[in-house]
This record gives C-alpha cells, structure tokens and sequence, in this order.
C-alpha cells in the first residue's frame, strides 16, 4: 500500500469566508480531517458528509487529546494511503504545535504540505475595526502568547514589550488576563493606555470590550467574555471603525439544510451579505437509475404536449437520461417545457433549453394551475419531479382533468451528518435563522435533531407553503419567501434583520 499525504491547513480565526482558496481544495479532497476545537463550524460544515472527521484539540480549559496521539494518528491514517488534512484553527505553524506534527512526519518519512492560515492576529483586530499598526500611533506589531501552563504565569518579558511601543496582541491570553495587564502596569506602561479583548472575532456572535489597561480585567470580568478570545494592547485601540455588524446580514448566523453540493448558492448569498452560515444537509438527493418508466415515457416523448420541471435537480436528472438513450435534444422540439421558478428555468437555459411558462409564484400550486390553463383538449403533461413530490401540483391538474404521467426522476433520502454544532446553536440560542426548501428539508432536520426538541423558538425560512405546512407540522415559527428562490429567502431574511436593527420587529413578523 502506498503512503498517503498529510496536509497541514490553516482554517483561518473561524469566518467560513477567510478560509483560503489551497485550504477548500484539500479540504474536499480529504478521506480523513483531523482538526481543533477552535476550527469555526461554518469551516467544518464544508466538510463533505463521506470524509471521516477526527476531532482532536480543546478550547482553553478543556480536555485535549496529548499532541502525541494526535501525532500517532497522522502517522497511521497516512500509513494507511490515506490523504490526510490536519485542520488548525488561524495558521497553523502559529502557536499551534504545527512544528512539532511536522517533526513526526519528517521522521518517519511521511510527504506533507503546508497550507498557511489567516491569522486571528490580524483577523480578529480587523473585524472589530481596529487597524493593528498606523503611522501616528504603533510603527510596529507584536503577536505572543498569553497561554501558561496550570498554575504558572506567562514567561514574558513586560519590560521589553513595554518599551517597544507597539501594538501588543496576546493569543489565547484570556486566562492570563489579570496577570498580563498587571505584568505591563508594573513594567511602567501608561494606566491609560487603549487596550480591548475581543471574543468570538470574525463569528456572527463576537463581542469586544475596550478599556484603559488598568480596568480592562475589571470591564472584562463584568462582560462575561469567554474563550476563545484575544487581547490588544496599544494607542490604535482607540480607533474603531466598526464594519462587520453593520452589513445586512452581519452578526446573523443562519442554518441552510439544502442537501451537499446543492447549496452553493444560497451560502454564497447569505455569506456576501454578512452572515455566518452552517451548512447542515439533511437529506441528500439521488436520481433514479435504472429508470425504465421514464425511458418509456422519452420513448413515447411525442405524447406529450408539455414537460414540467420543479427543481433543477429533475432537469439534470431527465437530461441525463436522454443522454444515456442518446436521444437527441431535437426531439423535444414539439414539447413544451415549464418550470416552477427561476432556478429551475435557468438550469434549461443553461443546456439551450428554455422554458415556456413559469408561473409568477414560484410554487407547485401555482405551476399546475398555470398548466391547467393552458393545456388544450387532450394535451398530456409530463412530469419530472423527485417520486415524494407535493400532492398541490396534481392537485390542481385533476381538478381541471387534465391527463398526466408524474414521473419520478429522483428521490430524497436522509442524510447521516453531525449535529452537534447545530444542535449547540440552537441550545445557546444563536442560531437566528433555519432555512429549508422542501418539506423533506424539515423532515430531515427534525429527524437529526430529534422528534421530542420543543422547536418554537426556531425561525424557519420556508421557500413556499408547502414547506411552511410542515414546518407547522413541529411547530417552527416560519417566514415564507416571496418567490421560490434562493435570491427571495435571502431578501426576506435582510428585510427581517433590518426591521430588528430598527426596533421594528414584532410579533406579527412570522407566523407560528
């Protein structure tokens, strides 16, 4: 068996958005990631569902796996042939005992890579809006570590930091607070001088406290601020520009539960406007294959005066089955394609299909009612849909006594991912946001999650009615999309934040 590779990749302070272009690309490559207790979870929700994940590391305080048997597990999991990523939290050859894995890697001959992380050094100062040097106030920055062993004071030498006149910035230093700030005071630095802890930095939920260096464990003591965290000291803490809160969706931490790989846009959207997003895919879809009804029915593709579509999914899935006949594109050329909303449309015109009518409300109620209307006498319709699709859309056909064949083209399975760091949103209260774009979405959340959870206090953004019925069902507050898109959630959630940022939400602003 050949020897693997380990990656040791720097995850960046925690924004799912700083974690680098190299670090992703190993990341989804990975057949087993070992990583810390500081790797942010929107980092670790874009680990894909199949890749084992081994968790190792602590906060300040907590229990640890001893580096060795972190180093032993490197070593096995490489010997093994696997491809391996060791996930760090910031960079990880920054006081995180990188050095010391790549000293048991070299030894036993194992190949490895570096991927450089975003340092909360400089990260964490920048999402609080303070600029760690400027020319009026430090010409120079200084990163140390607060950590200490138990019951030993940090090794530092207060006198010569305090006559550099830099800004000093102490990592995992918050349990040290006391001594670090009394450390500098002794040294002869200025009571008065600017300094700020800042908890949670680049996380929907950081919190900052700036105070005068004598008052600052005193202020912070008062705060409640807990690991992780990190410590400024220096004039430029004086300068706040405050940025990451105001974006639309900024301090909002959101839950999608779309399925892997499906979405991307969505996050993207959310992400751009401010939010920390979760990936939590709780159901996974699968087209069907073999599927001998639906070769039947692109056999006979001329009995049909129209083709419906309510995903995009079931486009890519009855495309795939015309390529697998090898049935021309022309063939469609006498049929009549529809689509439940923009998405769906889109990804027709993206394989030189375009659809002839999508309804205003994007919604399988509304989609079977437009067919309704249109059909002629005796026109049949197809439809491509998963095989547990919502009984609104044949609804409204057989109401009107239009013929149809509901062909299944792919179906909806629960999907096995950790809930842990979801689960511990929700307990803590700061999961703002859930969204779901199908009733099976709300299954599969509440199936991970548990039946017996009291869900009351959970938003739920609901791309239409059908999934805001069974959000109903667990009784989930909900908010429904405009439209059924990714583009119409996203507006409904800036719209709710920006009437809670104003004072102005109230009772009537979802529905339960």
């Amino acid at each position: 068996m050949s020897c693997g590779k380990v990656y040791l990749v720097g995850a960046g302070p925690g924004d799912a958005g700083l974690l680098t272009v190299r670090g992703k690309e190993v990341l989804e490559s990975a057949d087993v990631v070992v990583c810390d207790a500081l790797v942010g979870p929107g980092i670790l929700s874009e680990i894909p569902p199949e890749t084992r994940v081994i968790h190792a590391g602590k906060r300040a305080g907590g229990h640890s796996v001893p580096q060795e048997e972190i180093n032993r597990a490197l070593l096995r999991e490489a010997l093994c042939g696997n491809t391996v990523v060791r996930l760090k939290g910031g960079d990880p050859l920054l006081f995180g005992r990188g050095g010391e894995e790549l000293e048991a890697l070299s030894e036993h001959g194992i190949p490895f890579e570096i991927v450089p992380g975003v340092t909360s050094a400089f990260a964490v100062p920048a999402y609080a809006g303070i600029p760690v040097t400027h020319r009026d106030f430090a010409s120079s920055v200084h990163i140390l570590t607060g950590r200490r062993k138990a019951g030993e004071k940090p090794d530092l030498d207060y006198d010569a930091l305090v006559r550099l006149k830099g800004t000093l910035i102490f990592l995992m230093g918050l349990g040290a607070l006391g001594d670090i700030c009394g450390g500098l005071l002794k040294a002869g630095m200025d009571p008065a001088t600017p300094a700020a802890v800042l908890e949670r930095g680049t996380m929907a939920k950081q919190r900052k406290v700036v105070s005068p260096v004598a008052s600052l464990p005193e202020k912070v003591r008062e705060a409640g601020l807990i690991p992780p965290a990190i410590l400024v000291v220096g004039r430029v803490c004086k300068m706040e520009f405050g940025w990451a809160e105001k974006r639309p969706l900024g301090g909002t931490k959101i839950i999608v539960t779309r399925p892997h790989g499906r979405s991307d846009e969505l996050v993207r959207m959310l992400r751009g406007e401010g939010a920390e997003v979760i990936r939590f895919p709780c159901i996974r879809t699968q087209a069907i294959d073999p599927n001998p009804a639906l070769s039947h029915a692109l056999a006979g593709i001329s009995r049909y005066a129209w083709a419906a579509f309510t995903s995009p999914f079931g486009v890519e899935c009855f495309l795939q089955q015309m390529k697998k006949a090898k049935m021309d594109i022309r063939k469609l050329g006498g049929v009549r394609l529809a689509a439940i909303g923009s998405a769906t449309a889109r990804r027709l015109e993206e394989n030189g299909l375009f659809a002839d009518f999508v309804p205003q409300k994007f919604c399988a109620a509304a989609l079977g009612e437009g067919l309704a209307r249109l059909a002629g006498e005796n026109d049949r319709i197809l439809l491509a849909r998963a095989r547990a699709g919502t009984p609104d859309l044949t609804a409204a056909l057989d109401r009107a006594g239009v013929p149809y064949d509901d062909m299944p083209v792919y179906d909806t399975f629960a999907e096995h991912v950790d809930a842990a760091p979801v689960r511990e949103a929700l307990d803590a209260g700061e999961a703002d946001y859930v969204t779901f774009t199908s009733a099976s979405t709300v299954r599969g959340f509440v199936g991970l999650l548990g039946k017996g959870r009291d869900y009351s206090s959970v938003c739920a953004v609901c791309i239409g009615p059908a999934t805001e019925k069974e959000a109903k069902r667990f009784f989930l507050k909900t908010i429904v999309a405009e439209q059924a898109s990714a583009r119409s959630m996203a507006e409904r959630m800036m719209e709710q934040e920006g009437k809670r940022k104003n004072g102005s939400v109230g009772k009537t602003e979802t529905s339960s």
